[in-house]
């Protein structure tokens, strides 16, 4: 088994967790903010402002706007054209190929199953949840304050989305993109994990 998988999902599924646990049961490297970190070290930029890049676009012709171009524009344009948060994105991009090109790994978000979109090992997982249980979630793993969580829970999708489309011109949770997708609310984070691994396995 030589597979990439990258893991998109809903915030509050609990993606993350089972990304990484994933990862530990295939004892294969996970990727998630240590894309980030590696991304600053070769670049230079802070590790901040990779962070706040997703969160800006909550409003996708809004963040269009701010960022000066969108996905069916900026092909041409030179590196030094592009705006800051274009270069962390291309950046970011390519550590994910490279830690691709170093050999099986889970790679969470960060357009990832887009970015490797030519390659013919990957594999594309959705992870979707009630939305209850992603509020109920967010509240016990994030610390969201009860009374806010149902807006950031929304609000946060809406960035990913936003996100996603901006950079891929695709829409983020369209499932025809993925080979599984998952509902952990129903099945459970640890049963989610083995679903994804014996799909894995029987590939």
């Amino acid at each position: 088994m030589k597979k990439i998988i990258t893991i998109n999902r809903q915030y509050g599924s609990g993606g993350r967790e089972i990304g990484r646990k994933l990862a530990e049961q295939l004892n294969i490297p996970f990727y998630d903010n240590e894309i980030i970190s590696r991304a600053a070290k070769e670049t230079g930029f802070s590790e901040a402002a990779f962070q706040t890049v997703e969160d800006k676009a909550t409003n996708s012709l809004l963040y269009s706007i701010a960022m000066g171009m969108n996905v069916f524009t900026n092909q041409d344009v030179g590196f030094s054209g592009l705006s800051l948060d274009d270069r962390i994105f291309l950046a970011q991009s390519n550590v994910i190929r490279k830690v691709a090109d170093e050999g099986p790994c889970v790679i969470v978000g960060r357009c990832a199953d887009y970015i490797l979109r030519d390659l013919d090992n990957v594999v594309n997982i959705f992870i979707s949840a009630d939305l209850d249980f992603r509020i109920q979630r967010s509240i016990e793993i994030d610390n969201l304050e009860p009374g806010h969580a149902a807006e950031q829970v929304a609000k946060k999708d809406k960035s990913r989305g936003n996100y996603y489309r901006y950079h891929s011109g695709e829409r983020w949770d369209n499932l025809f993109n993925y080979a599984l997708s998952l509902r952990s609310d129903l099945v459970g984070i640890d049963h989610t994990v083995t679903c994804i691994k014996t799909y894995i396995e029987n590939m």
